[in-house]
């Protein structure tokens, strides 16, 4: 994320690395999305009661019987248009020994099963509310002006920053690898300077593009974001914080 680009064989080895370990994760993430698809539903069809745990428990259930009509049968219609019925039943058919310890995961979850709703502004922000003894109440982190939790919130956070000038605030998105020698002056002077047009394209196309903008996981420390009209934003899990690598 230098105001420079980036050397051209670190850049191809991020690449590598990148597809790399896209690979070794296509299967996991096949069967993952079953378990996504659940999630996304938000327990929203709960044939089994109010209970999200009952629910947890007859999803698994079905899951591991290979029963694809009992399990699809449990996702809202949302995750219904997302994974038609003949893809959720053939990654069932499939890969039923790769399934079976994600479908036990469900039936004994590490902690309490927590209900919760994520609601999006069109400027790409989203606040997550929590249903607490019957009533929803906002999560904490939604007074986090800056916040890196996520992938699609770092974009978010930078595209505020960056309008902002809080140049102080942006240095923190630059990968450890980039920081060395990086100061606010050097990103100011760039981006209102000589870069500014690009910089201001940039951001006005990340803008627009993060209300409906797509995660694509690579491994458990990267990610890509799809914005405009082919652009592609890299980040990397550091620190327990997303940064932006490549735009």
């Amino acid at each position: 994320m230098r105001p420079t680009s980036v050397d051209s064989v670190v850049r191809e080895r991020i690449v590598l690395k990148a597809k790399a370990t896209m690979t070794a994760h296509t299967l996991t993430t096949r069967l993952t999305v079953l378990l996504a698809a659940f999630w996304l539903a938000g327990c929203a069809a709960r044939p089994h009661g109010s209970d999200p745990q009952a629910t947890l428990q007859a999803y698994s259930a079905a899951l591991r019987a290979g029963d694809a009509e009992g399990a699809y049968a449990m996702l809202s219609e949302q995750a219904k248009k997302r994974m038609p019925f003949e893809a959720f039943a053939r990654i069932l058919a499939d890969n039923p020994q790769e399934l079976m310890p994600l479908a036990e995961s469900l039936a004994r979850p590490a902690q309490q099963v927590e209900i919760t709703a994520t609601v999006t502004a069109d400027n790409g922000d989203s606040l997550q509310l929590v249903l607490e003894d019957g009533q929803w109440k906002a999560d904490m982190s939604a007074i986090h002006l800056y916040s890196q939790a996520t992938p699609l919130r770092a974009l978010g956070s930078f595209v505020r920053a960056f309008e902002a000038k809080r140049y102080d605030v942006l240095l923190a998105f630059a990968p450890n690898g980039h920081r060395e020698g990086l100061t606010e002056q050097m990103l100011r002077s760039a981006w209102e300077g000589d870069q500014h047009q690009e910089m201001v394209q940039l951001v006005s196309a990340l803008k627009v593009s993060l209300p409906t903008a797509r995660v694509e996981l690579l491994g458990d420390d990267r990610a890509t974001v799809a914005y405009g009209a082919a652009g592609t934003v890299q980040l990397l899990l550091e620190d327990g914080v997303w940064k932006i690598e490549e735009f």
